[in-house]
């Protein structure tokens, strides 16, 4: 049976012409796929199945919430997260064969027809995770084997997951049509104006403090063979590292600071218990009281141990939410696959060389000699480097006399199938925002305390074995708020290379800075043609979010575009 056929009652005209925001039956797709062919569809007409006669028992609401994830993990949906946080910044540059939609972008010629100005698939996501919280109370009701709690849990789930899509809505459009509302009837009106950035903001925090305290704290034991399930599903930890990054961008210190101290007081107590189950372990250690993957595990005399757990095996013990990607049941991150690099080929994109160049040789400006994180995420490739993060499913080399690449002797494995998970939190993640809220409080011992932070996590990319590692960084260097700010900034670069992370983060500092200067010259280093052309363009305050797609302002009226982008063809769309 088609996986696409909408499980609804059909009507051949409808009063209104709903906004391609929001897919008028995206709760159903997929939905076959994850049932059977029940006898009731063979005996009904498909449009005379109506909606009440799914949601009647828990299975129905398992299988739309398993279906969240998926419309997550479509190529497309996928595709957008990617490109919309790291594509704009100075960590990437085109490869070979670059789509057109995709070089415009990096050459900054983005224009409200460029497909990635689409974000449908991600309202997908939003409406199916609607439909759970709107269905979930009433299938509690009538099913004796569905728990309250098991209600609540997955209500948190759906609403987390909910509250992603939009914290990437905002962080690339900025204002962005918000509701909670499922689109399940024909005459809803779903012609909904643009809610301000600051507004959704403070609606997705409030949701979150609503269903966090129902939220699973683990699905299985560590140990199980499904405790990839702690860091693929949302949990309570996941909750509370959404909660500490929407209240970093909202600039509540306090709050951000306490959110990650849960998350980080959980991994103490999981590491404990780790070592209580286990004795002593070799490829997990304190480095400054906080439990991490070691680059080089104790014992062993090469580096590349955390990249292969954390981006080669994926679900690790930092790991607080993932895509969880499967080859084998036909879920591939293509994204990875196409524009970092497959099996047995190249990404469509990049690394700049001012990232990779010479840092063997302890000349480059970015990267210290020992600092792991740039070998195992790009490779010099005749004459530009290739992306090599998630492409590679594990890596292992030295750094302890390094003077040239060829002197690391890095040995890697290239993935034989598109399953790399993408990670959007992990412990680090929780570690640098932490870092971050201190350096802006700035009460007295923040900028020391967040110092400390921030050299945990360059201390385990140098080599750090069991914590023992001279720090690489020097307190004395880093002596006022302005230089603790760009020191946060430029380890996040290093430990998130590639990771989708990198333009949010500029453009966080920028709205921070009230001005897109920092941004302007830290992403011109990427460009060597049309530099002082691209810095004019960027310094427009609004340039920083893409502009709402062509399509969008047709079926939306109420939507203004972004004045960046405004031009007489995009006016007259508005005001028709």
């Amino acid at each position: 049976m088609n996986k696409n056929i909408y499980i609804m009652k059909a009507k051949k005209t409808m009063k209104t012409k709903l906004s391609s925001f929001i897919l008028h039956s995206s709760f159903f797709v997929s939905l076959l796929s994850l049932t059977s062919c029940s006898d009731f569809l063979d005996i009904l007409p498909m449009n005379d199945v109506v909606l009440e006669n799914y949601w009647t028992q828990k299975a129905d609401v398992t299988s739309v919430m398993n279906s969240c994830y998926e419309a997550l993990e479509n190529g497309d949906c996928m595709a957008r997260l990617a490109v919309w946080g790291e594509l704009r910044s100075d960590n990437v540059r085109a490869g070979a064969n670059v789509p057109n939609a995709i070089n415009e972008i990096l050459k900054e010629n983005l224009l409200p027809t460029n497909d990635y100005c689409n974000w449908s698939k991600v309202y997908e996501c939003i409406n199916r995770c609607n439909t759970v919280c709107h269905y979930a109370p009433e299938v509690q009701a009538i099913d004796p084997n569905y728990t309250y709690d098991e209600m609540q849990a997955n209500i948190a789930e759906a609403t987390t997951l909910r509250a992603l899509c939009y914290f990437y809505l905002i962080r690339t459009f900025r204002d962005v049509p918000y509701t909670t509302e499922p689109s399940i009837d024909d005459t809803q009106n779903y012609v909904i104006a643009a809610t301000k950035f600051d507004d959704v903001i403070d609606k997705l925090i409030e949701d979150l403090r609503g269903v966090e305290d129902f939220a699973v704290r683990r699905y299985y034991v560590d140990d199980s063979p499904n405790a990839y399930y702690n860091s693929s599903k949302i949990t309570r930890w996941a909750v509370y590292a959404l909660l500490a990054d929407l209240y970093l961008w909202k600039g509540d210190w306090d709050m951000c600071i306490a959110y990650c101290d849960k998350v980080i007081d959980f991994k103490k107590q999981q590491y404990e218990e780790m070592i209580e189950r286990k004795g002593n372990v070799n490829n997990i250690a304190l480095i400054d009281g906080i439990p991490m993957i070691l680059e080089k595990p104790i014992g062993s005399t090469n580096c590349g141990n955390s990249y292969t757990e954390i981006f080669g095996d994926g679900n690790s013990f930092e790991s607080i939410f993932e895509l969880y990607f499967n080859s084998r049941q036909s879920q591939q991150n293509k994204w990875v696959n196409d524009y970092y690099g497959g099996s047995n080929t190249t990404g469509r994109l990049s690394c700049p060389d001012f990232l990779a160049k010479d840092v063997a040789t302890g000349t480059n400006t970015v990267f210290k000699r020992t600092d792991g994180r740039i070998y195992e995420s790009a490779q010099l490739n005749n004459s530009s480097y290739i992306i090599t993060k998630y492409v590679r499913s594990r890596v292992s080399y030295s750094t302890q006399s390094v003077t040239s690449e060829s002197s690391l002797n890095l040995v890697h494995s290239r993935r034989s199938s598109s399953d790399a998970n993408w990670i959007f939190y992990r412990l680090s993640d929780v570690i640098l925002a932490k870092a971050e809220a201190l350096i802006e409080r700035n009460e007295e011992g923040d900028l020391d305390a967040a110092f400390a932070l921030i050299d945990i996590i360059n201390k385990r990319a140098n080599d750090a074995v069991n914590g023992q590692r001279s720090s690489t960084l020097k307190r004395s260097e880093y002596d006022t708020k302005a230089s603790m700010e760009q020191l946060v900034l430029e380890e996040r670069q290093k430990e998130f290379l590639f990771e989708g992370k990198r333009w949010f983060d500029l453009v966080r500092f920028a709205r921070r800075d009230g001005n897109n200067k920092r941004l302007v010259e830290l992403v011109a280093r990427k460009y060597i043609d049309n530099v002082n052309a691209i810095k004019i363009k960027l310094a427009d305050p609004n340039i920083i979010y893409f502009p709402y797609a062509k399509s969008e302002l047709k079926v939306n009226p109420l939507l203004k575009q972004n004045p960046a982008f405004t031009n007489d063809e995009t006016s007259e769309l508005t005001t028709k």
